[in-house]
């Protein structure tokens, strides 16, 4: 995982209402891939088209983790919109994400 591999924004910077998360892992682990897959799509889910992933190696960066106050891996930081929030883990638990990040889920066609 690299930056570059996690750039998902096809809309634009955050004043067009762009969500700016931050996923925080060390090195190229199995938890740090399964929260980025779970990640991307939670975002693909339910803000497609409107977010921007940055994948952040705490390993090859490891001062850029005071700025975030990251005490351990993998972490989520959402920082637009505010307020800040941060989730810990791999991101399996779809349910808790989404309460985590405020985010309400899309509403699932129920009809046929």
């Amino acid at each position: 995982m690299t930056p570059d591999d996690s750039t998902m924004n096809d809309a634009g910077d955050a004043d067009d209402g762009t969500w700016e998360l931050r996923l925080y892992v060390a090195g190229t682990t199995a938890n740090g891939a399964r929260a980025f897959a779970n990640l991307k799509k939670i975002c693909e889910e339910n803000l497609a088209g409107r977010y921007h992933i940055e994948v952040i190696d705490l390993l090859e960066n490891p001062r850029l983790a005071a700025g975030d106050e990251i005490v351990a891996v993998p972490t989520l930081v959402r920082k637009p919109p505010t307020p800040v929030r941060k989730i810990i883990g791999n991101l399996s638990n779809t349910e808790r994400v989404l309460v985590g990040l405020q985010l309400r889920p899309r509403a699932v066609n129920q009809g046929g």
